[in-house]
């Protein structure tokens, strides 16, 4: 019998979420951006993934992914469709829609870009989403965050909590069922909690601030919907867990340097870490980087 595609699965449901959530979001829930950034950035995120994957299929002499009927196609796009609904929902750039077409194409140009062999095949290893929300707060400044207030604005009391119990119930089953990425996720978790005591301690400060980032449903996304991106963070649980302490790790020294977007710019660093470690990392007794020259 054949061995259900987890990833595919993932990515279906992931994408159906996100949707979900981008309707009610612009209908009942207060989003503050325009619906113009959903359209900009979908369209680029599958304009800029089609083309690329159609020149990396004719250097590579393949065939290209999204061929093979429309099923095919739909598969191929449920990724630029989470990444471009993730930039469209997550920034907030007032009426100038450049930077997000920018940003959408970053992410999904990141994919294609930066890249690793390994023994499944080519692999991306910098989170799209994140990284085109990263470079686009570095490079443009006044370019922002959307406001955390927006996910429950024009809501209150039982409706607040049904939104939130929702959100984690169904990202902790997404992430057990099909990403696998429980481990990683703990280990986010608890690495959060300590290092906002451990600088409450050092520092003075009340515990509460530190954790009160915690209680967000913005936190929440970034927890059970990007950090957990299965195609970008570890299989193994013993390297999982390393993973989601190193975000928790590099997002405290970040928040020492008072340094903001702290959570997007930690996990940018901690994937561009794993992914020079995964280029020079050895395979067979020789490092990865020396093998791909000597062919």
């Amino acid at each position: 019998m054949k061995t259900p595609d987890l990833r595919l699965a993932a990515l279906r449901r992931f994408a159906l979420a996100i949707s979900a959530l981008t309707l009610l979001g612009h209908g009942f829930l207060g989003f503050e951006q325009s619906y113009a950034y959903v359209f900009v950035s979908l369209i680029t995120c599958y304009s800029v993934d089609l083309i690329l994957e159609t020149v990396s299929a004719w250097s590579d002499r393949r065939t290209p992914r999204y061929r093979g009927g429309f099923i095919a196609m739909i598969n191929f796009l449920l990724s630029p469709h989470i990444t471009g609904l993730a930039v469209a929902m997550l920034l907030y750039s007032n009426e100038q829609l450049l930077p997000i077409a920018f940003a959408a194409a970053v992410a999904t140009g990141s994919k294609h870009i930066f890249t690793v062999q390994t023994e499944r095949g080519k692999r991306h290893f910098l989170n799209p989403s994140n990284t085109g929300i990263s470079v686009t707060l570095i490079l443009f400044p006044w370019v922002g965050i959307a406001p955390p207030y927006q996910f429950t604005e024009n809501i209150s009391g039982y409706e607040d909590w049904a939104i939130v119990f929702i959100i984690c119930v169904l990202g902790t089953f997404l992430n057990a069922r099909f990403t696998k990425k429980i481990p990683l996720i703990s280990a986010w978790l608890a690495g959060f909690i300590l290092q906002a005591l451990i600088r409450s301690w050092y520092f003075g400060t009340p515990p509460l601030a530190g954790l009160n980032p915690m209680t967000g449903l913005a936190f929440l996304l970034f927890t059970f919907y990007m950090i957990s991106d299965p195609g970008t963070t570890p299989y193994k649980p013993v390297r999982q867990v390393l993973f989601g302490f190193s975000i928790a790790f590099v997002y405290s020294l970040l928040m020492m340097l008072h340094i903001v977007f702290g959570l997007f710019f930690s996990l940018l660093i901690v994937c561009s870490v794993r992914g020079i470690y995964m280029y020079l990392e050895p395979r067979n007794g020789t490092p990865l980087a020396i093998k791909a020259k000597s062919i």
